[in-house]
């Protein structure tokens, strides 16, 4: 292949590569090593995170049950509590979703009845600074672009003195879950959430 055939080329994908890395890994003992040791008695300078040391001195990969070590019915408990999880909030994050990434609402906009109701008992009732956020009182909740990220609209609580403040939906949608799943939550944030906090 040339040279130039191999720049053109696409980058591989993470699966690939690391299929690659396995596979270099478990080769047989007849293939020739990537590293030259000067000492038998010499330790490679670093092994894959991910590798068990062979009886051979040799370093392959773990399966994917030592990598977790989780039995089966720990793994299936788990894929019921995050089926519940999804469930249980599927409504609201979608709701969140459409309100802010649609064109539902404008920007400042005043949240309709319905929509406001429901963003207050699901999302505003859990946030971990409510009070800050409402102060000398609700009265009511608006999309609006975010001031300091321009492209980014959010939800804010519009007090009765005509100040108002932003409050993230994610942050909410959290601490809800931390609340109500506290054996599960930090896994299922982790695993469905981009920030964490």
């Amino acid at each position: 292949m040339s040279t130039l055939a191999v720049l053109l080329r696409p980058p591989l994908p993470y699966h690939h590569l690391r299929r690659i890395h396995i596979q270099a890994l478990t080769s047989s003992q007849s293939s020739p090593s990537p590293r030259r040791y000067n000492s038998e008695a010499a330790e490679p300078l670093s092994r894959p995170s991910d590798a068990i040391l062979r009886a051979d001195g040799r370093y392959s990969a773990k399966a994917p049950q030592e990598l977790f070590k989780w039995d089966d019915a720990d793994l299936k408990e788990w894929r019921r509590k995050e089926a519940e999880i999804l469930q249980d909030i599927e409504g609201i994050w979608y709701l969140t979703k459409e309100i802010l990434h649609s064109d539902r609402y404008e920007c400042g906009e005043r949240l309709s009845a319905d929509d406001e109701k429901l963003v207050l008992e699901k999302l505003l009732a859990y946030h971990s600074h409510r009070e800050d956020k409402i102060g000398c009182g609700m009265d009511y909740i608006m999309v609006d672009r975010h001031p300091q990220f321009e492209r980014s609209r959010c939800l804010f609580v519009v007090r009765t003195d005509g100040s108002w403040i932003d409050f993230s939906y994610q942050k909410c949608l959290r601490s809800y879950i931390r609340d109500k799943y506290p054996s599960y939550a930090e896994r299922f944030i982790k695993e469905h959430f981009k920030r964490s906090s």
